[in-house]
C-alpha cells in the first residue's frame, strides 16, 4: 500500500490488536488476527484475506504500521482507492478491534465513497463496507 495510516497505536492498543477480533454474527463483517508483528483482516463471510499489515514499535513507546498489502483481485475485493485502503485499514483496526467511535475516520469514509454510492445514507455506506462490531 503506498498509503499507509499515520498513527501512533499505544502499546494497550497494540496488545488488544494482537488479541484480534472474530466476528459473532451475520452483520460483522471482519476478523482480524495476528501473526507476530503482522496483523492480517480478512472478511468474515468469505475468509478472503484484504489487508497484512507490519507493525513496529516507535522509540518511546507504541507501534505504527510500516507496511501494509491490499487485496487487488476484484473478486476477493474491490477496492482500487489508495486513500480509502489505508483509511479502512485504519478504521476497521480503530473501530473494530479497539472499539473506538472513530467518527473521523467514519466521516473520511464516506466522503471517499459518496461519488460511487449514488447517495446512499452515510450508515448504509458504513454498514456495507465495515459491518458492526457486537459489544458481547
Amino acid at each position: 500500500m503506498p498509503q499507509l495510516p499515520q498513527r501512533i497505536w499505544s502499546d494497550e492498543d497494540w496488545e488488544q490488536i494482537q488479541r484480534g477480533y472474530a466476528a459473532r454474527d451475520m452483520d460483522e463483517k471482519w476478523n482480524v488476527f495476528a501473526e507476530d508483528e503482522v496483523v492480517l483482516l480478512h472478511r468474515s463471510w468469505t475468509g478472503y484475506g484484504v489487508f497484512a499489515a507490519t507493525f513496529a514499535p516507535v522509540d518511546g513507546g507504541g507501534w505504527r504500521i510500516v507496511s501494509a498489502v491490499v487485496e487487488r483481485d476484484s473478486e476477493r475485493y474491490g477496492g482500487t482507492d489508495d486513500a480509502y485502503d489505508c483509511i479502512m485499514l485504519e478504521l476497521v483496526l480503530s473501530a473494530i478491534v479497539l472499539g473506538e467511535p472513530a467518527p473521523d475516520l467514519r466521516a473520511k469514509l464516506v466522503s471517499r465513497r459518496e461519488s460511487g454510492s449514488a447517495g446512499a445514507p452515510a450508515g448504509l455506506v458504513q454498514h456495507s463496507a465495515l459491518g458492526l462490531r457486537s459489544n458481547s
